[in-house]
């Protein structure tokens, strides 16, 4: 698999991983799959062997590569915002196959929550919480996480977004099996259940116990209870804008390739 995991933790504050990059041109090919479309693909040859992938269309190069292409060069964010998400899909699928977990947007900039995940019990098939994610790309980790983050998780405490969340929860669970998906709503109204999770790059200023402190300090202020409702994910990159346009210009590749094969 091309991502690993490390466990890092800061006492009762917050718990998650440091993720490695382990093989970029793997990576690339995931990435250029779901920029064709074949999530679900995706999803499925990340827990199982044998799943033959669909054949990639003409019809869908041009959107893919619209994805992974930034407008202007100089301003890449949405481009890396997204191949990000996609990233953080991927980490999440390895971390937990069994997990209902949101597809990526398809969009550049989409105004939803980054990331939706839902935990339900085995054996009752009800669901124990709701992770909502925070999937951010970023030269300025802990300015992203003060100044941003840490609002959004406040207003979400507070019910600003109840409404969203319940539609993009019910979406989810309407495509698994054996849900009660109206009862599975009434659940997401307790703040309790609802868990959260940060994905974020940093650099070398974070890339420590002390600096990943430094970098999540107040998340307990923010997200009170048990530690489990806090966790932490970081991905260390030299340089992240270098290394994201390196990775879409290798999916693009990809993406090209896979179709000429079928043309």
């Amino acid at each position: 698999m091309p991502i690993t995991f490390s466990v890092i933790s800061s006492k009762d504050d917050w718990a998650g991983s440091n993720w490695t990059i382990t093989d970029d041109d793997e990576l690339a090919e995931l990435v250029a799959k779901v920029a064709l479309g074949q999530s679900r693909y995706v999803r499925r040859v990340l827990k199982e062997t044998g799943f033959a992938a669909p054949d990639a269309k003409e019809t869908e190069l041009a959107g893919a590569l619209k994805l992974l292409t930034s407008t202007d060069p100089k301003k890449p964010w949405h481009r890396d915002g997204w191949m990000f998400q996609v990233i953080s899909w991927i980490a999440a699928h390895l971390q937990d196959p069994n997990g209902l977990i949101a597809p990526p947007h398809m969009i550049h900039a989409h105004k939803g929550f980054d990331g939706i995940h839902v935990k339900l019990d085995p054996k009752t098939r009800e669901v124990t919480c709701v992770v909502i994610c925070e999937e951010k790309a970023t030269d300025n980790a802990r300015q992203m996480v003060r100044d941003r983050i840490w609002k959004e998780f406040e207003g979400l405490q507070k019910g600003e977004r109840d409404n969203e969340l319940a539609a993009e929860v019910t979406r989810l669970l309407e495509t698994a099996k054996d849900i009660d998906v109206d009862s599975a709503v009434e659940t997401i109204v307790w703040k309790s259940t609802r868990y959260y999770r940060i994905s974020i790059t940093i650099g070398d200023e974070h890339n420590d116990a002390g600096g990943r402190r430094k970098l999540f300090d107040g998340y307990s202020a923010v997200v009170g209870g048990e530690v489990t409702r806090r966790r932490g994910e970081v991905l260390y990159l030299k340089n992240v804008r270098a290394w994201m346009a390196a990775l879409a210009d290798r999916a693009a590749k990809k993406a090209k390739a896979m179709v000429a094969a079928n043309v």
